[in-house]
């Protein structure tokens, strides 16, 4: 009956869910009202949100405004149109996170900030405070065994990153770690026998 239009009591539905005439991969999704109509919409009722949670995190407006652009753009394809506004929302802020670690990830791969050659002891004068840390830091450190005295004394009074310290102790970035992490457990236990 090709051309006819069903009459109203002969219309085509489908059994229920889970019965078995229902055909596989065809089913029925309820699109509740708080849907958008479209992706014009989604991206006018969210670019401001967006953008202003990027905005937050990084502190100025060209980034804020590329890393908006690529959220918009990493959803584009994966991101029914269909999904209700509250799936879009979690689904644009789980992305502008993803985005945002790797706008992090890029940016501190490089030396962001650099510091003075000026010495640490000329820019803070020591007061009577810094006097009795001091004195307290030398008594933890004295109390040490000589390996546990020179990470420390590299990693957290000279500064030395972990990959330097284990440079200059002739030793692996991996045993550094341990031995950073031992020496700062026994200056733990040291610091206790001391007292404040």
């Amino acid at each position: 009956m090709v051309g006819r239009r069903p009459s109203p009591d002969r219309r085509s539905v489908g059994p229920p869910p889970g019965e078995p005439g229902q055909q596989a991969g065809r089913r029925l999704r309820v699109v509740s009202e708080d849907a958008y109509p479209d992706w014009e919409a989604i991206y006018r009722d969210n670019v401001e949100r967006v953008y202003r949670q990027m905005f937050a995190k990084v502190g100025n407006r060209a980034d804020a405004e590329d890393l908006t652009t690529e959220v918009f753009l990493a959803v584009l394809r994966p991101m029914r149109a269909t999904a209700s506004a509250g799936e879009v929302r979690a689904y644009l802020h789980a992305t502008a996170r993803t985005v945002l670690a790797m706008y992090w990830r890029r940016k501190l791969g490089r030396q962001v900030t650099t510091l003075d050659a000026e010495p640490v002891d000329a820019a803070a004068p020591a007061g009577p405070s810094n006097v009795e840390a001091t004195e307290r830091a030398q008594a933890i450190l004295a109390a040490l065994p000589e390996r546990y005295e020179q990470i420390l004394r590299l990693r957290f009074l000279e500064a030395y990153t972990i990959k330097e310290a284990a440079a200059a102790l002739g030793i692996s970035v991996s045993n550094a770690k341990v031995l950073q992490h031992r020496a700062l457990r026994h200056a733990a236990a040291a610091d206790e026998g001391t007292g404040p």
